[in-house]
């Protein structure tokens, strides 16, 4: 199901109700293309991608500077931000605890596609909410 929600005053859902919702839909232009990956480590908390996160990746789009690409550098595989700096190519990571990653003609790199959504849980694990304190 499919429908608006008021970010401010709540309102009755119900006279909201647009259509059902199909999240390939929404989330894969592209289902040949399409693969998804679950996030670990905080290098990329600064655009929103967390630990345990899901990932929806397309192969099919052109990596270009400035899109978040999922990498396999020397081996091991990496999300982070493509970059164009003074005409070279950098994997950018959007935590500053991280360095970029420069990628040269020696680079044994390979882009596996470009992330086009992130998922991720703002419940806890488990289902139990956290309570504030009052």
């Amino acid at each position: 199901m499919l429908c608006r929600v008021q970010a401010g005053f709540p309102s009755p859902a119900d006279d909201y109700v647009e259509q059902s919702l199909d999240l390939n839909e929404h989330l894969v232009r592209n289902p040949p293309a399409t693969y998804f990956v679950r996030a670990s480590g905080d290098s990329m908390e600064g655009v929103g991608i967390r630990p345990g996160d899901l990932l929806v990746v397309d192969r099919s789009i052109d990596p270009r500077p400035g899109l978040i690409v999922i990498a396999s550098v020397q081996g091991e595989y990496t999300v982070k931000t493509l970059e164009r700096r003074a005409d070279r190519l950098w994997l950018a990571p959007a935590n500053p605890r991280y360095t970029a990653i420069e990628v040269t003609s020696d680079s044994d790199l390979e882009i596996w596609g470009v992330v086009t959504h992130v998922i991720h849980r703002t419940m806890p694990e488990g289902g139990h909410a956290r309570v504030r304190p009052g």
